[in-house]
């Protein structure tokens, strides 16, 4: 029996025949590459995990009018090999390129120099990217020869890397037996990568460089409004979409260095989810009326990613200047979500703190903090109390529209006099977001939906 219809190539051709109906091409290397320019993928030789010719063509379609040179420069700092450096290091250094854009440099006709990025993928238009899955890959490290199953390869980059056993297979065994196995022996294949994807055909999880198994989770929903199910087919759609890869890739990964070495984190599947929808409000945010909903979240289930995944995606995509104040009711509780920021790279000051500043009170350091428009600030709701012996009402603290205010344990946060001072008074122009993660009461729950919407 030849390969391809074994158990295994069958689930190949299982993933072959949805990513095909999602719109990408595949192709099917093994026995059957040439190599060259000309060759089946444009590889020079097997130890070459970007597909140059794929690559060059998209940076000379997104970056028209720059010479030979800079889109040189830039396949050189995506394709080289970083040393002394750990798997995470490396592939946080090239999504970086990846997102952001290539740094190169070159001398115009002029004789001046320039200075630009050179995007590698188009993020507003997903339709143009070039999307090709293979199967059967040959791929050559400093010592051994290995065949990943599948891997996915936008404009060049090798993003997606598949790893898929037979139906009767533990779903261990692809992460214990083959993933580890090729992290050791060709991790250049993992140096731009987005997300690596288990399957046996039945179950599927989805995980990072970096994550250990038990952190690779399933990605059971579409549409929040699906019952869900636990499937290859739904993982492929849910995650290998296009418009999905290209919206995990840009908006939903993040790196930890806060422990040392770099922990790669991506969106579970109901974060995802959640953040999109709070992001359709914000798109509409003049006429809701400031009210931008609830995020309800099961305890444990990673609410403070889900917050930095919010933030920076509006940050990113919807722009403003929009200055976000996270509001708590506990000490412990800011601290831990400034540290959460922090440790993403998404903060760095703790200046923003209000009330951490020498001096002055905690409502004059808020006062400062939003005069000077910066992306997060952190408070206590305390903040917003007044003194019934010397105020009547609560002072005004900006008039901003540009402000959301993301209230952490809203059913408490939101509920009583501090809340209104907030709302009315001092921050009578801003939006509200509320995340809560506790099961409340009903009554809680109906005065949380009547705040946000």
């Amino acid at each position: 029996m030849s390969y391809e219809y074994s158990e295994d190539g069958l689930i190949e051709q299982a993933t072959q025949d949805v990513l095909e109906e999602l719109g990408w091409t595949v192709t099917y290397a093994w026995t059957k590459e040439t190599f060259g320019e000309d060759g089946l993928l444009g590889r020079e030789d097997k130890t070459e995990v970007v597909l140059k010719r794929y690559l060059l063509q998209a940076l000379q379609k997104l970056n028209s009018n720059h010479p030979d040179v800079a889109y040189e420069q830039a396949i050189e700092l995506i394709t080289q090999n970083i040393a002394d450096q750990t798997l995470g290091r490396i592939n946080k250094e090239k999504t970086d390129y990846l997102k952001n854009g290539v740094p190169v440099s070159y001398t115009n006709t002029k004789g001046e120099l320039v200075k630009t990025k050179l995007k590698v993928f188009d993020f507003k238009n997903y339709e143009n990217n070039h999307f090709l899955a293979v199967r059967q890959l040959e791929v050559l490290g400093e010592m051994y020869l290995r065949r990943p199953d599948v891997i996915g390869f936008v404009n060049g980059i090798p993003l997606v890397f598949f790893e898929l056993k037979a139906h009767h297979q533990d779903l261990r065994h692809a992460y214990n037996d083959n993933l580890k196995d090729y992290k050791d022996t060709i991790p250049h294949v993992f140096h731009n990568n987005g997300f690596v994807i288990l399957s046996n055909g039945t179950d599927a999880k989805v995980g990072t460089i970096t994550s250990p198994y038990k952190f690779f989770l399933e990605w059971k929903r579409i549409e929040e409004e699906e019952e869900g199910e636990v499937s290859l087919d739904t993982m492929l759609r849910g995650t290998c979409a296009k418009h999905r890869l290209m919206d995990i890739f840009e908006n939903f990964l993040l790196f930890d260095d806060s422990q040392g070495d770099v922990i790669k984190l991506m969106a579970k599947n109901h974060q995802y989810i959640g953040v999109n929808k709070v992001i359709n409000n914000v798109d509409n945010i003049e006429d809701l009326e400031g009210k931008l909903g609830v995020f309800w979240h099961t305890q444990g289930s990673g609410k403070s990613y889900s917050m930095v995944f919010l933030c920076e995606k509006i940050h990113r995509k919807l722009g403003g200047s929009y200055t976000f104040l996270i509001a708590v009711d506990r000490t412990e509780l800011e601290n831990q979500l400034y540290d959460t920021f922090s440790g993403v790279g998404v903060v760095n000051d703790k200046n923003i703190i209000a009330g951490k500043k020498k001096g002055m009170t905690g409502r004059e350091h808020l006062r400062e903090l939003l005069a000077e428009n910066h992306r997060y600030v952190f408070t206590l709701i305390h903040k917003f109390s007044i003194d019934p012996k010397v105020e009547s009402e609560y002072p005004l603290i900006t008039e901003r529209k540009n402000v959301i205010v993301i209230s952490d344990e809203a059913h408490r946060t939101q509920s009583g006099t501090y809340a209104r001072n907030m709302r009315f008074h001092g921050l009578p122009n801003a939006s509200y977001l509320g995340f809560t993660g506790t099961p409340i009461i009903k009554e809680e729950e109906e005065l949380t939906k009547n705040i946000f919407g």
